[in-house]
């Protein structure tokens, strides 16, 4: 490698680093190596092999460089024209990802339409197809088909794979019912600071399932004859919790209420892929909800997940900051109200067309078109609560909203640990962001944004709504290293030039 390419690889580690909150010592310990030679790395002075830079990408979750692989690295934004047009809502990264876990439960065949082709998906698919499930895109890769084994082989597990996605916690429910013993590697994903897993573990106690975490991995053994006695009450009203306990029920033979249980989009869509399954369940959309278990499922499924109501908010927010008109389509209503309650308070110029049924004949959608509006910042905080409040995820687009509306708007994450620190990175590109503290950014617009030259922030949701305001900022922006955003959107700047923005995918190498 010639020097140059050297300086600008050792400069992509050290920012990639930085961002992960980690020591060159601490990414020296991950990689086997002396801080001395981290930091020769990062300074270019230091030959590097291809092995290497993996390495290094997987300890920072990071795609520090791309090989055989068209997807994007960096984006260079050509900001400050409108968008216009009309564009579909994708189905749910979410619902996804928890429906590919639940195929573990049936010794069918699943078929799952409209299957989003994102990087969380194919972590899981990784996991899978390593256990031996036998997985085919069908359908010019818009559908995906899942055939288990006979038996599963967990010893084979896929550990990188696993220990990239936070989503991997969700194996524990079905796979108790396919074994008494196994072990899954601690669960990764974004930066969003320590969530705990005892939830998870607290409500799957029930069924007779006992995890000790030792050695990098959940230890996991099975009780067979153990039954809830009584309803489980969720000590959190967490969505990947709920969704746990749902698919430990759904093979339990018996009865299981679960109480403060999430009623989100995702939940909902499962409950409705295990009823295809011939699960009863009693309560879905509602905070409690009985299960009436069916211990040997054998059946084939075909399904259709919902669209994502966090992907709508996100071409939402696009107009607004760009001041364009734009219709969005498929937009699945009933997880977007409260958003487009207060967002109508504050201004947004909208129309909405008729109800019509998503694919899976149950969530309900609706086409909106935004038009530009002159936005007054809201009288209340923004802060998220569980189903119908304010979704968690679509926090960080108030963020990029309130930029862009007259007044001062209080944002209160209180969910994640960190993420509204991240919401700080607007303030490169001209907002007026102030953090109180981990949990709270007071947002003064209106913003006259400008370009920059950004490192991407290693959290999905922040990362997207850095994107968003680029739109905005009249001139030309870059925002490097933008791996996060493909875990949880498909395609999102293409699907964006396609309405008018002007992003271009670039590498440097």
């Amino acid at each position: 490698m010639t020097d140059d390419y050297l300086m600008r690889i050792g400069k992509l580690i050290r920012d990639a680093r930085q961002h992960r909150g980690l020591t060159q010592a601490q990414l020296g310990e991950a990689l086997g190596t002396s801080q001395s030679a981290v930091n020769r790395i990062e300074q270019g002075k230091q030959n590097i092999s291809l092995e290497m830079i993996a390495r290094i990408g997987e300890a920072l979750d990071s795609e520090i460089v791309s090989l055989g692989y068209a997807g994007p690295m960096h984006l260079r934004v050509a900001g400050g024209t409108r968008l216009s047009g009309a564009i579909d809502v994708r189905t749910s990264k979410n619902a996804c990802v928890a429906l590919l876990c639940a195929s573990l439960l049936t010794t069918g065949r699943t078929t799952l339409r409209q299957v989003a082709r994102i990087e969380e998906v194919y972590r899981i698919l990784d996991v899978l197809t390593s256990i031996g499930v036998k997985v085919r895109w069908l359908n010019d890769g818009r559908d995906l088909e899942l055939t288990p084994p006979a038996e599963l082989d967990l010893a084979a597990m896929d550990v990188a794979a696993a220990r990239r996605t936070r989503s991997v916690l969700m194996f524990l429910g079905p796979l108790m019912h396919r074994a008494e013993r196994f072990e899954i590697p601690y669960a990764g994903g974004c930066e969003l600071g320590t969530r705990t897993v005892e939830p998870h573990l607290t409500a799957l106690r029930r069924f007779g399932l006992e995890v000790a975490t030792t050695g990098g991995s959940y230890h996991a053994s099975v009780s067979p004859d153990a039954s809830p006695d009584r309803p489980i009450v969720l000590t959190e009203r967490g969505d990947t919790v709920t969704e746990n306990a749902l698919l430990a029920a759904a093979r339990h033979d018996g009865v299981s209420v679960i109480r403060n249980a999430s009623p989100n989009y995702m939940v909902q869509d499962l409950c409705f892929f295990l009823e295809r399954l011939g699960v009863r369940i009693e309560g879905i959309g509602t905070t409690t909800l009985t299960v009436h278990g069916k211990p040997e499922i054998t059946c084939d499924v075909d399904y259709a997940p919902a669209e994502d109501p966090v992907e709508a908010m996100s071409l939402l927010a696009a107009a607004v900051v760009t001041s364009s008109e734009l219709t969005i389509r498929r937009v699945p209503v009933e997880f977007l109200e409260i958003e487009l309650a207060v967002l109508e308070q504050m201004g947004l110029d909208y129309d909405r067309s008729p109800e019509y049924a998503a694919l899976n004949g149950r969530t309900r959608l609706t086409d909106l078109t935004v038009r530009p509006s002159k936005l007054t910042a809201p009288i209340d905080k923004i802060h998220p609560m569980p189903f119908p409040g304010i979704n968690i995820d679509n926090i960080p687009f108030f963020a990029v909203i309130a930029a862009a509306a007259h007044g001062t708007t209080l944002i209160h994450d209180w969910v994640y640990d960190n993420r509204a620190i991240y919401l700080t990175e607007l303030g490169r590109l001209g907002a007026d962001v102030k953090l109180l503290d981990p949990h709270r950014v007071l947002v003064q617009g209106p913003t006259r944004w400008r370009a920059a030259e950004m490192m991407c922030p290693p959290a999905l949701r922040p990362a997207v709504v850095i994107l968003l305001a680029m739109l905005a900022a009249e001139g030309t922006s870059v925002l490097r290293n933008v791996y996060v955003i493909n875990r949880g959107y498909e395609d999102l700047a293409e699907r964006l030039n396609s309405i008018g923005a002007k992003i271009e995918t670039f590498r440097d190498i």
